[in-house]
């Protein structure tokens, strides 16, 4: 006696995946279902998102890879202070550098100098603290980049 294709045991499991990967397959975003197409930097904002770590003033390019173990925070009552440390293979420094200028003037902390060379400082100011970027290229392809925060002084009493 013959067995017909559909009484298999690989059938029902076969039908399983063509049915999830035609769901898959036509599953789209809400602007594309509204008739709009996402625009490149939505599409990468995605991918990429950035975030804030340990300060809510200082905001990282999701692309960066964060380390606990080679950072620290230290807080008190009256302020927080810490080195964050990222690192991310094969990235374009000067669009790093660019991205950094952006959103720290967005927000509200004022650039007081910066060092470009081997490896690039960015130093900002707020009234109540400083935030020190450096970005250092390795040899190997790996950027590092360490964000310092801490108080800009004491008020004496």
């Amino acid at each position: 006696m013959e067995r017909s294709m559909f009484q298999g045991k690989w059938t029902m499991p076969l039908l399983f995946f063509l049915l999830v990967g035609v769901a898959i397959g036509c599953s789209t975003t809400g602007k594309e279902r509204q008739g709009e197409p996402l625009r490149e930097e939505e599409k990468t904002a995605t991918k990429y998102q950035a975030r804030y770590y340990q300060f809510d003033d200082v905001l990282v390019p999701g692309e960066l890879n964060y380390h606990p173990r080679r950072s620290f925070i230290y807080e008190t009552p009256r302020f927080k202070t810490g080195t964050l440390f990222f690192t991310k293979w094969w990235v374009d420094v000067i669009s790093l550098i660019d991205f950094f200028n952006y959103h720290m003037e967005k927000d509200h902390w004022k650039l007081v100098n910066s060092f470009k060379g081997k490896e690039t400082v960015l130093n900002f100011s707020k009234p109540d603290k400083t935030c020190t970027i450096k970005i250092y290229e390795r040899w190997d392809g790996m950027t590092e980049v360490e964000i310092r925060v801490g108080p800009l002084g004491e008020k004496k009493m």
